[in-house]
């Protein structure tokens, strides 16, 4: 821990000596993300020296706190075994059934990763198949692949559902939550399906509006990926990635298909999937390392029911370095994605432990690998310390408004479960009201942290702050709106770096929303439910018994 030495920990400490002990403090929150943007933490990505900082930052903070570590057999660390891949360079093409190539410019217009741990990807002619939306889901009377053979072949996907752009009177229309994104949405769901079914590629067409991000956030990867070490017959598709929007009319149109007609075609029942007369080739070098980076847990004993658990989340994790920006920088410090939500989670565990003991233990994660696809979440999931039968709810905080004070708090996922009514209740003893998201067919739901474990059943809730603009008190949800597009305009950039004019009595607010929320939660007896509508009450129910 020699690293700690150059002073940050102590100078944060007496910032959070100072601070109330009954409400979220803006400047100590402001000195966390500060330090977690610095240079000297190198945009803190997995596997680097930057990740090593940050473990030794953020153990120092919580045993500063008095928290208990709360990993595995009393560690503060989780350790998350990972595969660090990078393609190298080398042939992409496309080429119609007679051998002759399809004008396209890998460099551009293709995004590929693999999280494979092959040392080379080679791929020779393989067919192409466009599955549509490529959703299979029986209770929606929905199957896109038609028990179409993919093994060996390419799938090609349309982002988000089948009703994102259906109107009224198609087959699509409503049946998935309307232009609310739903997990059969998401590029992961995809990815998953092509691997399940044998595809040696999936590539998604890319839409800003689908996808709820542009194209520059897509190529940010840069050919890099990541991903948790599986067990043997967990299959992962060999290649994956994007094409972009344009060239991919391109490719539809050499081979004599028309890719806007067949979207309003995917969005029926009857769609089949349409077997393209072009082949896929790929030769690629695979740079693989085996890296082992780490969850951090603390926790806060419970009393009278101690085995259950409310769990608080954020990731440390951010992109770190990548290609020079127009001003020459190459880090990329997630000042706010998700430095803030550290900060606020750092915050809740100062008030947890200001303030009396609560009848069921409380755990504050700070995950690893989250903008890689919520790796370290997902292996807690999968190797959870804290029985997820028995954990009441999860609280993830990723992305914070900088803006000032907000007369409304934006609910991401609305109609998902009883957390809802938990957090007006909150929201309206502060005087504020819930905004439903904005942006629902962005999925936001399903894009941090907490989705691992709702995969798994427990209730969750997301503050999210691209749900929508914020209702500011100072300018509304004009000066809001300008606060979001200012914002995304540095999403996964150089730029989302710390800033001494931001604003944080919104945020250490809506950290205190948790705090009222966590309080509630932590009682005996309080279990959140999902609602009757929901896709994980099934699952929720399976363990029903080990609540009682």
């Amino acid at each position: 821990m020699r690293w700690l030495s150059i002073g940050l920990v102590p100078a944060l400490l007496l910032t959070a000596g100072a601070s109330p002990t009954d409400r979220a403090d803006p400047g100590a929150m402001s000195d966390t993300a500060k330090v977690l943007a610095s240079d000297a933490f190198e945009g803190r990505s997995p596997g680097t020296a930057g990740e090593q900082r940050t473990l030794e930052y953020l153990v120092a903070r919580f045993k500063a706190l008095g928290l208990a570590p709360g990993g595995p057999d009393g560690a503060w660390l989780q350790k998350v075994p990972m595969i660090h891949t990078r393609l190298g360079t080398g042939t992409i093409g496309f080429s119609d059934t007679a051998g002759k190539s399809v004008s396209f410019d890998p460099a551009k217009e293709i995004n590929l990763t693999t999280v494979r741990a092959d040392p080379r990807i080679a791929i020779a002619g393989a067919p192409m198949v466009f599955v549509g939306y490529g959703v299979s889901a029986p209770e929606a009377k929905w199957d896109d692949f038609k028990d179409v053979d993919l093994r060996g072949k390419v799938a090609v996907f349309l982002v988000n559902d089948p009703d994102f752009e259906a109107v009224a009177g198609e087959d699509a229309f409503g049946r998935f939550g309307g232009r609310r994104m739903t997990y059969y949405g998401r590029w992961t769901y995809k990815f998953d399906e092509a691997a399940r079914r044998g595809a040696v590629a999936a590539l998604i067409i890319h839409d800003t509006g689908g996808a709820g991000y542009g194209w520059s956030t897509v190529s940010a990867s840069n050919g890099e990926n990541y991903d948790i070490v599986r067990d043997a017959g967990d299959r992962r598709v060999p290649l994956q990635g994007w094409i972009e929007h344009d060239a991919a009319d391109r490719l539809f149109k050499a081979a004599g298909l028309d890719l806007a007609a067949l979207r309003v075609k995917a969005r029926s029942a009857a769609f089949q999937p349409v077997a393209m007369p072009l082949r896929f080739s790929a030769d690629l070098p695979v740079a693989v390392a085996r890296i082992e980076s780490a969850n951090v847990l603390a926790k806060l004993p419970g009393t009278s029911r101690a085995s259950e658990t409310v769990m608080f989340g954020a990731h440390w994790d951010a992109y770190g370095r990548g290609p020079a920006d127009a001003q020459g920088r190459t880090i990329r410090p997630g000042a706010n994605d998700d430095g803030l939500g550290v900060a606020g989670v750092l915050e809740l565990a100062r008030l947890f432990k200001a303030g009396p003991r609560t009848d069921r233990s409380l755990v504050f994660a700070l995950w690893t690998g989250e903008e890689r696809g919520l790796l370290g979440s997902e292996y807690y999931a999968t190797h959870p310390v804290y029985p997820l039968a028995t954990t009441a709810a999860n609280l993830t905080m990723d992305i914070l408004q900088t803006a000032g004070p907000a007369k409304d708090v934006i609910l991401v996922g609305a109609g998902n479960s009883t957390l809802d009514q938990d957090l007006a209740d909150a929201a309206r003893a502060q005087g504020r009201t819930i905004t439903a998201e904005t942006f629902s067919e962005r999925g936001l739901f399903y894009r941090a942290d907490h989705f691992s474990v709702v995969r798994r059943g427990v209730p969750s809730l997301l503050l999210m702050a691209l749900g929508g603009p914020p209702d500011l008190v100072s300018g509304g949800k004009a000066a809001g709106q300008r606060w979001l597009d200012a914002y995304m305009a540095c999403y996964h950039k150089t730029c989302d770096a710390w800033d001494a004019t931001w604003d944080l009595r919104g945020a250490a607010a809506d950290v205190d929303l948790f705090h009222a929320m966590g309080l509630r939660l932590a009682r005996a007896g309080v279990w959140p439910t999902w609602s009757a509508t929901s896709e994980f009450l099934a699952l929720r129910r399976k363990t029903d018994a080990e609540r009682r």
